[in-house]
């Protein structure tokens, strides 16, 4: 184990940085700061600190990390998240338990009803 590791953020790679921070600060609350390179940070939400990081590429295959948010009403919450721009994604899963979705550049994140177990 790394001795005093913590975790100072989730980054998503982003074509526009400031527009993705801003639908996922739209989303989990917080607000968006960008820096003079155009990265754009999403402080102050429930969420962990995001970082958004310009890259020039487009996004190519499904992630292989991705957010789980837990919500009161799924059905309410797919509604706000695809108003705010969001998209289905039901070809990574279309069961019953959880949505998934995709923001504006194509990152998978599931939305969950509190009763999902979680492991111990």
């Amino acid at each position: 184990m790394l001795p005093d590791v913590s975790f100072t953020a989730v980054s998503f790679d982003a074509n526009d940085p400031a527009g993705l921070a801003g639908f996922w600060a739209a989303l989990v609350g917080g607000s968006v700061q960008v820096d003079d390179d155009g990265d754009a940070f999403v402080r102050g939400a429930a969420a962990p600190p995001l970082d958004f990081l310009r890259v020039s590429e487009e996004k190519s295959a499904k992630n292989r990390i991705h957010l789980d948010l837990t919500v009161p009403d799924v059905a309410a919450a797919v509604a706000v998240a695809v108003g705010l721009g969001a998209t289905a994604a039901p070809d990574v899963y279309s069961g019953e338990r959880w949505v998934v979705l995709r923001d504006p550049e194509g990152n998978e994140f599931c939305l969950l009803p509190p009763d999902i177990p979680q492991p111990p």
